[in-house]
């Protein structure tokens, strides 16, 4: 099935009176105030619908949906939907029977915001027919469509500005790296005006020695300088004892094993 043979919907309003236009006398245009205002000829729905690039302005019954009246629209503004010169709500329709009749007839809305809508659904449909024939005539001349030009025209010049680029550089290089300390750890540089940031200690106290080169710091790993560190003096050893010494003397002396069993039971 082609795309033509589809029917969307593109607006629906519930209300619309039709009146009956007397001919036009002269070229201004119609005028709402000449109609039977107050005297609607059919009253029932609107319908917009679009099959192709074709939009139908369809009168149908409220509720039976039949169909009272239909016209074609192939092109908007144009002569198939006038508006009046004196109203936004009133409309002149060019509506066909089928059979090459056709007849001129007025149509009005009783809200000012359903006019509004009837107008901006059939000039969306025709601003989407009007990009759709531009991209045929791309597709079918594809060398006439305009193409994008980059390049410098005669006697273009473009400026650069290298002065704030080479600032920029410059403050780069000014940073110094910070000092490395013991274990590979950066330190940080010394707080401004130079004062040193040494506790003082009261009179008579000395700080401890400072740590050997070779200090392995808490928390960095463990390198040369830790597997150098001064190992610690063994104590010395005590002289060696006989280990059942204590056995033998208690074994010899009977009398104090008598003295120290006398608040003892034996069994």
């Amino acid at each position: 099935m082609e795309e033509e043979d589809y029917e969307a919907v593109l607006c629906v309003k519930p209300a619309v009176h039709v009146y009956r236009v007397p001919p036009r006398a002269s070229n201004r245009g119609y005028r709402a105030a000449e109609w039977q205002l107050d005297q609607p000829a059919w009253s029932g729905r609107l319908r917009i619908t679009a099959k192709g690039k074709t939009a139908f302005i369809k009168l149908e019954d409220k509720t039976s949906g039949e169909l009272f009246a239909q016209a074609p629209v192939e092109q908007f503004p144009g002569i198939a939907v006038e508006s009046v010169t004196d109203s936004s709500r009133y409309f002149v329709l060019r509506i066909e029977d089928g059979n090459g009749r056709r007849a001129f007839i007025g149509v009005g809305f009783v809200d000012r915001g359903d006019a509004f809508d009837f107008n901006v659904a059939l000039q969306d449909h025709f601003k989407w027919v009007k990009q759709q024939n531009e991209l045929a005539k791309q597709a079918e001349n594809p060398d006439q469509a305009p193409k994008l030009d980059l390049g410098f025209k005669e006697g273009q010049t473009i400026k650069l500005n290298i002065a704030n680029m080479k600032k920029k550089e410059g403050a780069a290089g000014n940073s110094r790296p910070r000092p490395a300390g013991p274990g590979g750890l950066s330190l940080l540089p010394p707080p401004p005006g130079g004062k040193s940031s040494m506790p003082t200690l009261p009179s008579g106290e000395q700080l401890p020695p400072s740590l050997p080169t070779h200090t392995q710091l808490p928390g960095t790993p463990i390198t040369d300088s830790l597997l150098s560190w001064p190992q610690p003096t063994a104590a010395p050893s005590a002289p060696a004892t006989d280990v059942w010494g204590d056995f033998t003397k208690a074994s010899g002396s009977d009398s104090n094993q008598a003295q120290a069993n006398a608040g003892w039971v034996q069994f």
